[in-house]
């Protein structure tokens, strides 16, 4: 977030959601250097097996959104948000899917905010919800 309110201040995107497609890589690419570095500090300190595999799956999920940003915007808070429920339901078990409900409001938020439409918000949902719970179950 730092680097994104540095980014508005600098005048190099709008808002906080960065819409742009160049800027959306741009920070897409930060986050994920980030991300990696923070897996690699969990690592060497010992944290939870299960709370890397956590942000591993995530890093996975952020990797190929950001290949696909190259041709498309997908909705990212969709596909994190999928994504997160998907490893409570397999950590916690299926009473946790009462979460996805959030995911719909997310999603509808999304649509009526008009910074995605239907399929990107669909898209970044399921491609959420089955990267990471894919790489979740691998990872753990």
């Amino acid at each position: 977030m730092a680097f994104i309110k540095h980014g508005i201040r600098q005048g190099r995107w709008g808002d906080r959601h960065v819409g742009a497609k160049r800027a959306r890589l741009v920070v897409m690419a930060v986050i994920l250097l980030s991300v990696s570095a923070g897996i690699t500090l969990m690592v060497f300190f010992g944290a939870p097996h299960a709370m890397v595999a956590l942000v591993v799956s995530m890093l996975v999920t952020l990797a190929i959104l950001a290949a696909i940003t190259f041709a498309w915007k997908i909705s990212v808070h969709q596909a994190v948000s999928a994504g997160a429920c998907a490893m409570l339901v397999q950590t916690y078990g299926l009473w946790m899917a009462f979460l996805f409900f959030l995911v719909v409001v997310v999603g509808w938020s999304r649509i009526e905010l008009q910074d995605h439409t239907r399929n990107q918000v669909i898209a970044g949902t399921i491609l959420g919800a089955i990267v990471a719970a894919a790489v979740f179950s691998l990872a753990k």
